[in-house]
Protein backbone atom coordinates (compact mmCIF):
# COMPACT_ATOMS: atom_id res chain seq x y z
CA UNK A 1 0.00 0.00 0.00
CA UNK A 2 1.16 3.34 -1.49
CA UNK A 3 0.85 6.50 1.03
CA UNK A 4 -1.45 7.96 -2.21
CA UNK A 5 -3.45 4.53 -1.53
CA UNK A 6 -3.56 5.46 2.31
CA UNK A 7 -4.68 8.84 1.87
CA UNK A 8 -7.68 7.33 -0.98
CA UNK A 9 -8.93 4.87 1.84
CA UNK A 10 -9.10 7.21 4.74
CA UNK A 11 -10.75 9.57 2.22
CA UNK A 12 -13.74 6.95 1.30
CA UNK A 13 -13.66 6.01 4.60
CA UNK A 14 -14.16 9.47 5.98
CA UNK A 15 -17.08 9.36 3.30
CA UNK A 16 -18.94 6.80 4.60
CA UNK A 17 -19.51 7.77 8.07
CA UNK A 18 -19.81 11.06 7.58
CA UNK A 19 -23.57 11.98 9.43
CA UNK A 20 -23.24 8.58 10.76
CA UNK A 21 -21.09 6.63 13.26
CA UNK A 22 -17.60 7.84 13.58
CA UNK A 23 -14.82 5.22 12.66
CA UNK A 24 -13.53 2.70 15.20
CA UNK A 25 -10.12 3.54 15.23
CA UNK A 26 -9.34 7.49 14.62
CA UNK A 27 -6.35 7.65 12.59
CA UNK A 28 -4.01 10.29 11.21
CA UNK A 29 -0.64 11.64 11.81
CA UNK A 30 0.99 14.79 13.89
CA UNK A 31 3.73 16.76 12.66
CA UNK A 32 5.91 18.39 15.64
CA UNK A 33 9.46 18.59 16.28
CA UNK A 34 10.47 14.82 15.72
CA UNK A 35 8.97 14.94 12.48
CA UNK A 36 5.67 13.15 11.86
CA UNK A 37 4.33 11.00 14.06
CA UNK A 38 1.02 8.14 13.30
CA UNK A 39 -1.46 8.26 15.69
CA UNK A 40 -4.16 5.65 16.14
CA UNK A 41 -7.36 6.55 18.60
CA UNK A 42 -9.31 3.58 19.59
CA UNK A 43 -12.53 3.92 22.09
CA UNK A 44 -9.80 2.99 24.98
CA UNK A 45 -6.92 5.16 24.26
CA UNK A 46 -3.91 6.15 22.32
CA UNK A 47 -3.06 3.02 20.76
CA UNK A 48 -0.48 3.98 17.97
CA UNK A 49 2.09 7.43 18.47
CA UNK A 50 4.73 6.16 15.73
CA UNK A 51 7.84 7.28 14.60
CA UNK A 52 6.80 4.04 11.53
CA UNK A 53 5.38 4.65 8.07
CA UNK A 54 1.45 5.46 7.66
CA UNK A 55 1.33 2.52 5.88
CA UNK A 56 3.02 -0.10 8.46
CA UNK A 57 1.16 1.32 11.15
CA UNK A 58 -2.40 1.22 9.19
CA UNK A 59 -1.60 -2.13 8.32
CA UNK A 60 -0.66 -3.02 11.89
CA UNK A 61 -4.33 -1.63 13.38
CA UNK A 62 -6.55 -2.84 10.43
CA UNK A 63 -4.66 -6.56 11.34
CA UNK A 64 -4.62 -6.30 15.60
CA UNK A 65 -7.57 -4.05 16.28
CA UNK A 66 -10.54 -3.14 13.67
CA UNK A 67 -11.27 -2.53 9.84
CA UNK A 68 -13.56 0.54 10.04
CA UNK A 69 -10.92 3.01 10.56
CA UNK A 70 -10.31 6.58 9.36
CA UNK A 71 -10.12 10.56 10.47
CA UNK A 72 -11.98 11.42 13.52
CA UNK A 73 -10.81 15.15 14.67
CA UNK A 74 -12.39 14.99 17.88
CA UNK A 75 -10.89 11.62 18.99
CA UNK A 76 -7.38 12.78 17.50
CA UNK A 77 -7.16 16.19 18.03
CA UNK A 78 -6.74 16.00 22.26
CA UNK A 79 -3.97 13.76 21.55
CA UNK A 80 -2.22 16.43 19.21
CA UNK A 81 -2.73 19.40 21.42
CA UNK A 82 -1.13 17.27 24.28
CA UNK A 83 1.68 16.36 22.11
CA UNK A 84 2.11 20.03 21.48
CA UNK A 85 1.74 20.77 25.24
CA UNK A 86 4.37 17.88 26.24
CA UNK A 87 7.22 19.36 23.18
CA UNK A 88 6.96 22.73 24.31
CA UNK A 89 7.76 21.61 28.16
CA UNK A 90 4.44 22.42 29.41
CA UNK A 91 2.57 18.90 29.57
CA UNK A 92 4.30 16.19 31.83
CA UNK A 93 2.20 13.55 32.03
CA UNK A 94 -0.54 13.06 29.63
CA UNK A 95 -4.08 12.52 30.41
CA UNK A 96 -5.41 11.01 27.41
CA UNK A 97 -6.16 7.07 27.72
CA UNK A 98 -3.40 4.49 26.45
CA UNK A 99 -4.46 1.23 24.75
CA UNK A 100 -2.01 -1.15 24.15
CA UNK A 101 -3.57 -3.73 22.23
CA UNK A 102 -0.73 -3.49 19.88
CA UNK A 103 1.57 -4.54 22.61
CA UNK A 104 2.07 -8.48 23.71
CA UNK A 105 1.06 -9.36 27.37
CA UNK A 106 5.06 -9.45 28.04
CA UNK A 107 5.54 -6.11 26.60
CA UNK A 108 2.40 -4.41 28.11
CA UNK A 109 4.02 -5.09 31.27
CA UNK A 110 7.16 -3.78 30.84
CA UNK A 111 5.65 -0.62 29.21
CA UNK A 112 3.54 -0.18 32.12
CA UNK A 113 6.33 0.49 34.25
CA UNK A 114 7.88 3.34 31.82
CA UNK A 115 4.61 4.89 32.62
CA UNK A 116 5.67 4.89 35.82
CA UNK A 117 8.98 6.46 35.30
CA UNK A 118 8.64 10.32 36.64
CA UNK A 119 9.23 12.84 34.32
CA UNK A 120 12.50 14.04 33.76
CA UNK A 121 14.04 11.33 34.92
CA UNK A 122 15.80 7.97 33.69
CA UNK A 123 15.92 4.18 34.31
CA UNK A 124 18.00 1.43 32.76
CA UNK A 125 16.66 -2.36 31.78
CA UNK A 126 18.02 -3.97 34.76
CA UNK A 127 15.88 -1.40 36.97
CA UNK A 128 12.87 -2.33 34.59
CA UNK A 129 13.46 -6.25 34.87
CA UNK A 130 14.15 -6.18 38.74
CA UNK A 131 11.11 -4.13 39.25
CA UNK A 132 9.02 -6.62 37.17
CA UNK A 133 10.66 -9.79 38.67
CA UNK A 134 12.41 -10.68 35.70
CA UNK A 135 16.27 -9.52 35.98
CA UNK A 136 17.71 -11.64 33.44
CA UNK A 137 15.30 -10.86 30.59
CA UNK A 138 17.18 -8.00 29.29
CA UNK A 139 16.52 -8.82 25.73
CA UNK A 140 13.26 -9.34 26.09
CA UNK A 141 13.02 -6.17 27.86
CA UNK A 142 14.57 -4.49 25.24
CA UNK A 143 12.74 -5.98 22.66
CA UNK A 144 9.45 -4.92 24.03
CA UNK A 145 10.77 -1.16 24.29
CA UNK A 146 11.63 -0.99 20.61
CA UNK A 147 8.38 -2.48 19.89
CA UNK A 148 6.64 0.47 21.58
CA UNK A 149 3.80 1.02 19.55
CA UNK A 150 2.80 4.63 21.45
CA UNK A 151 6.36 6.23 21.78
CA UNK A 152 6.46 9.33 23.22
CA UNK A 153 2.96 8.85 25.51
CA UNK A 154 4.53 5.98 26.97
CA UNK A 155 7.86 7.43 27.77
CA UNK A 156 10.06 4.21 26.54
CA UNK A 157 13.00 7.06 26.06
CA UNK A 158 13.48 7.59 29.90
CA UNK A 159 15.14 3.91 29.51
CA UNK A 160 19.02 4.38 28.91
CA UNK A 161 21.84 1.99 29.07
CA UNK A 162 23.53 0.91 32.80
CA UNK A 163 26.95 2.61 31.56
CA UNK A 164 24.43 5.94 31.19
CA UNK A 165 24.84 5.79 27.49
CA UNK A 166 21.24 6.91 25.80
CA UNK A 167 20.64 3.68 23.86
CA UNK A 168 18.30 2.69 21.17
CA UNK A 169 15.38 4.14 19.97
CA UNK A 170 12.50 4.09 17.50
CA UNK A 171 12.90 7.44 16.13
CA UNK A 172 16.88 7.38 16.66
CA UNK A 173 19.01 8.70 19.23
CA UNK A 174 18.59 12.05 18.39
CA UNK A 175 14.74 12.26 19.01
CA UNK A 176 15.34 9.83 22.32
CA UNK A 177 18.12 12.81 23.47
CA UNK A 178 15.37 15.62 22.44
CA UNK A 179 12.90 14.18 24.36
CA UNK A 180 15.18 13.90 27.64
CA UNK A 181 16.43 17.50 27.21
CA UNK A 182 13.03 18.84 26.68
CA UNK A 183 11.96 16.98 29.92
CA UNK A 184 14.94 17.72 31.61
CA UNK A 185 14.77 21.54 30.97
CA UNK A 186 11.08 21.81 32.19
CA UNK A 187 11.69 20.24 35.38
CA UNK A 188 14.64 22.09 36.23
CA UNK A 189 12.64 25.20 34.84
CA UNK A 190 10.05 24.24 37.60
CA UNK A 191 12.66 23.62 39.99
CA UNK A 192 13.43 27.29 40.33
Amino acid sequence: MTSGDLDALLRVTSTTYRGQTPPDIAFGTYDGALGRLVLAVTGKGVAACSFEPENAVFELVTRHVGRFIGPDPRRLDPVRRELDAYFSGRLRAFATPVDLTLATSFARTVLQKTMAVPYGTTTTLEEIGASIGRPRALRAIGNALASNPVCVVVPCHRVVREDGGIGDYAGGPAAKQHLLNVEQRAAAAADR
